[in-house]
């Protein structure tokens, strides 16, 4: 063999390895930079289901950074001297197409940090938690991903279908909340038969209608019963909201809104009674698909009562020409203030107790630093609310009273478990530190 039979062979394994090596450099920079940000912002903790990786058994491969659907838009994931880490742990919302894609088996997924634990329902793999029966899927189980709630949804209608008796005049189910996982059961259902009732306190969406206007809050393919696959990108809330209102005229489903769940009551070998006040429901399972922000946090503070105080923002123009306190520090609160903010015609003031955002995306931190800088926005760091009346606000900012025209609150302080509802009910919920 000649050197030119070399070079002609070798030269393109040299191109194709300094582009390899260029690319891996490129893309440890990258990772670097994000990592060191989101220590700088406080942004370590994730928040819900996501990677712990063992650089023992790690290789480097990449596999699991290209595989996360929230790249490019979000760096989640990076290589750092050659190993794969959780480089922006506050932008993992709990895909898994990692954990799938790692050739090695080095990923696992799970709830929860060693410094900040997650309350959840007892479960064993078929989604039931410790009273036979009584099955838990989306949100209040920790998925806060639509996609999974969608297929958590599905597959517990798919295992009550094959244990379920025939006859006995009650309920097969009874679905409560019609949110991603409990609309994904109840197209499930219908589809196979079931005699089932859905019970929905507040409208069809569940936490994706509480979710601030023009919120993208789907970036994959997902599949509904009914329906099949469902090609999804960067889908909006009101995209998302309006296209299920179709499938569920179309389909002919029922749901029966703002019918509220009080009690579960087990009857043993008679199933359940649920009871809400419009009447009660015997059936052999029930599924909670349930979120936990339908039990907001609240400030415990004199007038939270007002009609003024909200949990929740839906459109930012019912603020205009208003004087809005927004609570919180979060995600939800950070796009609540700049929303309104942003309308121009509104005086907002964004209340938080912490020195910095520490939970909440960059570009929402952005968006607000932005509203601040304009005047548009009036941020108190380390400030809490002390008391709310009717035309006014106290504030305790950095030990100072301060007394704040205002015409509305909006807290954004998160959503607690509906522990009490759970208890009653016989479902034992633990905490989780940094487990599957």
């Amino acid at each position: 063999m000649t050197l030119t039979d070399y070079a002609i062979y070798l030269v393109p394994l040299l191109l194709l390895w300094f582009w390899f090596g260029r690319n891996r450099a490129a893309t440890a920079k990258r990772s670097v930079t994000a990592k060191a940000e989101s220590a700088s912002a406080g942004l370590t903790e994730p928040p819900s289901l996501h990677p712990i990786i063992d650089p023992s058994r790690c290789i480097g491969c990449g596999s699991c950074v290209q595989a996360c659907p929230e790249q490019p838009h979000h760096h989640v994931l990076g290589l750092i001297n050659g190993k794969a880490e959780l480089v922006s742990p506050t932008d993992c919302i709990g895909h898994g197409a990692c954990r799938t894609a790692c050739p090695v088996g080095a990923i696992t997924l799970v709830f929860g940090t060693e410094k900040r634990g997650v309350d959840l329902p007892v479960l064993s793999p078929n989604f039931e938690t410790n009273v036979p029966g009584i099955f838990v899927a989306g949100e209040l189980g920790g998925m806060g991903l639509i996609r999974n709630a969608l297929e958590q949804g599905r597959q517990v209608v798919e295992i009550i279908e094959k244990t379920r008796p025939k006859g006995g005049g009650i309920l097969d189910l009874v679905i409560v909340g019609a949110g991603p996982a409990g609309f994904a059961a109840s197209l499930q259902a219908l589809s196979r038969r079931l005699s089932f009732v859905t019970l929905e306190q507040d409208s069809l969406g569940g936490c994706v209608f509480q979710y601030p206007r023009a919120k993208l809050v789907m970036t994959q393919p997902a599949t509904l019963p009914l329906v099949g696959k469902v090609q999804f990108t960067r889908t909006s809330k009101e995209e998302l909201l309006e296209f299920w209102q179709g499938i569920e005229q179309k389909s002919g489903v029922r749901i029966n809104y703002k019918e509220r769940v009080e009690g579960i009551r087990n009857l043993g070998a008679d199933g359940f009674l649920v009871t809400t006040p419009k009447g009660q429901y015997r059936a052999r399972n029930v599924l909670l698909a349930i979120g936990r922000r339908g039990t907001p946090r609240k400030l415990g503070v004199p007038g939270e009562d007002l009609p003024k105080v909200v949990y929740r923002l839906l459109d930012p123009e019912q603020y205009r020409g208003q004087h809005v306190l927004v609570v919180g520090g979060g995600d939800s609160a950070l796009e609540a203030a700049a929303s309104i903010a942003e309308i121009g015609d509104t005086a907002v003031v964004l209340s938080y107790r912490g020195q910095a955002f520490d939970r909440a995306r960059p570009k929402n931190r952005e968006r607000v630093a932005a509203a601040a800088k304009a005047g548009s926005l009036d941020l108190r760091l380390e400030s809490v609310v002390k008391q709310i009346a009717p035309g006014h606000v106290i504030l305790e900012h950095k030990g100072r009273k301060l007394d704040v025209e205002n015409n509305s609150v909006i807290v954004n302080a998160g959503g607690v478990l509906p522990n009490d509802f759970l208890r009653d009910a016989g479902v034992i919920v633990e905490t989780k530190y940094g487990t599957a």
